[in-house]
């Protein structure tokens, strides 16, 4: 991001409007498991002609644990490459150390990521003090060139970030958001109401009042150089190739809070309700105009029509999200066209039976 993003010279605002729902992309693998980049190629551009505001790379959807660090640092590129400009991409990077997520988070500005997702640290879960978990955050905020999204998963990281912790986390000018895939909601509106007076940022927005990412503005910035023509050539009439004038991109500015997003696809109309400004969800890797519906409807302020549409998925994402889980979405993409696979082992791919459930489930779910 860096320099690329700047505002026509201006300094780089680490801020970024995190609002709608986004994927949280899985990464295919081949049957002797090495990354499938083609399908990833494939199903980043399918969310691309979608009504997504954007997509996450290498969430714990996409098996971010599994892979290598030269891995995951393709992955982020192959998405990014396949993305649409306007899409909001969101690359994990969390680690084990303060280095090892910073050395992820430098790939993903280098290809033009919007934000990162950092989660904390595992291993070490019984030392992970208060203070440790604010080092370790402030560490990687303090040393990025990217906007930092706190992400709190505690049935997969064997730590809830207290909430007075990402209050005090909150303040800091580098750290716009958090991920809360709790689905606790009496946590939700506690996080709510602890940040909601958090420092406010100005983020860059389109004139409708959507995001602005780090690729448009690239293209935007990247104009032909102006040709030369000599008083020669304009004399003896010669045709000259030049390029097109290009527009510059209209631009306006936002005032946000400390951006909270669910991660719950079960619980995403009541989380709108109280206040979250979107939903990054492991449902929509396989469902994302079912998850989109819900967001739209409540968007446009049909209470009624967004609780039909959230009750529609509920079964559905609890069942393959919350107990299936990272096999239940793949196969839950398999069938309703996106590319998933078997997943990495240890994880197991879902039996025969289970897989006739899913479908059974997804019956009204297609896209």
């Amino acid at each position: 991001m860096r320099c690329n993003t700047c505002m026509r010279g201006g300094n780089y605002n680490k801020t970024m409007l995190i609002e709608g729902v986004f994927a949280a992309a899985t990464t295919p693998f081949y049957p002797d498991e090495r990354v499938y980049f083609r399908k990833l190629e494939a199903n980043i551009a399918h969310y691309s002609r979608s009504l997504l505001a954007g997509m996450v790379v290498l969430g714990s959807t996409g098996e971010a644990p599994e892979l290598s660090d030269q891995e995951a640092w393709d992955v982020l590129r192959v998405a990014a490459e396949a993305a649409a400009p306007e899409k909001v991409l969101i690359a994990g990077v969390g680690r084990e150390s303060v280095k090892a997520t910073l050395e992820t988070a430098e790939v993903a500005a280098k290809h033009q990521y919007d934000v990162v997702l950092v989660r904390t640290p595992t291993y070490y879960a019984g030392q992970m003090t208060a203070a440790a978990v604010l080092t370790y955050f402030r560490s990687v905020a303090d040393r990025l060139p990217l906007p930092v999204m706190l992400y709190n998963i505690p049935r997969c990281v064997p730590y809830d970030i207290p909430v007075e912790v990402i209050a005090e986390l909150a303040e800091h000018p580098n750290i716009i958001g958090i991920k809360d895939s709790s689905g606790d909601m009496a946590r939700m509106k506690a996080t709510l109401a602890a940040t909601r007076e958090a420092r406010r940022r100005t983020v860059t927005v389109t004139p409708v009042f959507e995001a602005v990412t780090a690729r448009m503005l690239r293209a935007d910035t990247a104009l032909e150089p102006a040709t030369f023509v000599s008083a020669e050539d304009l004399a003896g009439g010669a045709a000259v190739e030049t390029a097109p004038p290009v527009v510059p991109m209209k631009t306006r500015s936002k005032e946000v809070g400390f951006q909270v997003l669910t991660g719950s696809a079960g619980d995403m109309l009541e989380s709108l309700e109280l206040g979250a400004s979107g939903a990054i969800l492991g449902f929509a890797a396989c469902a994302p105009q079912a998850c989109q519906e819900v967001y739209l409807a409540w968007k446009d302020h049909d209470l009624k029509l967004a609780a039909e549409k959230q009750q529609r998925i509920v079964k559905a994402n609890a069942r393959i999200t919350g107990a299936l889980g990272i096999a239940g979405i793949k196969y839950s993409c398999d069938y309703n066209g996106y590319w998933g696979g078997r997943p990495r082992l240890p994880l197991l791919p879902l039996k025969t039976e289970e897989k006739r459930e899913v479908e059974a489930l997804l019956e009204g779910i297609r896209n």
